[in-house]
């Protein structure tokens, strides 16, 4: 859990500011959004395969490309 201590003489808005950067640190915000709809087990599955196979093909694109 994030929290933020107003500092003495800081403004509310610079405590929000300071809020938002430890939740952007922290992934809130992403994790937030990953879990906004629930995905069946096999949906993660397949886009943990997809994901899987992104990295494969950028990973043989940059070695062949790269490599000569």
């Amino acid at each position: 859990m994030v929290s933020v201590k107003v500092r003495e003489g800081e403004s509310i808005e610079e405590a929000i500011r300071r809020f938002k950067r430890e939740c952007e640190r922290n992934g809130v915000m992403q994790e937030i959004k990953k879990r906004e709809f629930y995905k069946t087990p096999s949906i993660l599955k397949k886009e943990k395969l997809a994901e899987t196979k992104r990295k494969i093909r950028r990973k043989m694109f940059k070695d062949s490309k790269w490599s000569k």
